[in-house]
């Protein structure tokens, strides 16, 4: 759980340290909003992302479900700067299939936590892998780090892109390749 109080205190001592007045009038309230934004950015560390999974339908579908283009925002772990892009979500049910939308909440889950994006990319495979017992899983994740952007090799709009294949995406090339193909369709 987030310690607004301590979040609050500690901002303070940042603005201070950097040579600022916390009471100067457009500095006041900062440590106060500062507190409110890391409550959201962070609250996915109270989450479990499988929770999120567990509502599904038995369908009796057994081919591929993509669920591309998922909008996704964290703060990397190394500079606690945001890093943001989109998260392309791909799984071979055994005839149980998940809600869209519940897919695109675990990756929001895992997201509002300091994170690395390499692990982020493993945790959505993970937690899909757990809630949902499919024949396979591929994630793929696309993103442009602010800590790149806006300080040391400064280099804007590059993007990192990593993956996570389990099951059937690992072991099959053709399977591992339909989904590839179907992310270059959008």
């Amino acid at each position: 759980m987030v310690n607004k109080g301590r979040i609050k205190k500690a901002f303070t001592s940042i603005l201070e340290a950097v040579g600022e007045n916390p009471s100067r009038e457009g500095l006041k309230d900062t440590p106060k909003r500062i507190a409110d934004m890391y409550a959201d950015i962070f609250s996915g560390l109270d989450m479990d992302p499988r929770d999120a999974l567990v509502v599904g339908f038995d369908e009796g579908h057994h081919e591929m479900v993509i669920l591309k283009d998922i909008p996704f925002y964290s703060m990397c772990e190394h500079h606690f700067l945001p890093f943001f892009g989109l998260a392309h979500v791909g799984y071979i049910p055994k005839g149980r299939i998940a809600g869209a939308s519940k897919v695109a909440r675990a990756v929001d889950i895992l997201a509002k936590r300091p994170q690395l994006q390499e692990r982020l990319t493993t945790q959505i495979a993970e937690a899909m892998v757990e809630a949902l017992k499919p024949n396979g899983v591929a994630v793929v994740i696309e993103a442009e780090h602010m800590c790149m952007t806006m300080r040391g090799v400064k280099k804007p709009r590059s993007k990192i892109v990593t993956s996570a294949m389990r099951g059937i995406f690992r072991e099959n090339p053709a399977t591992r390749a339909e989904f590839m193909s179907l992310l270059q369709g959008r």
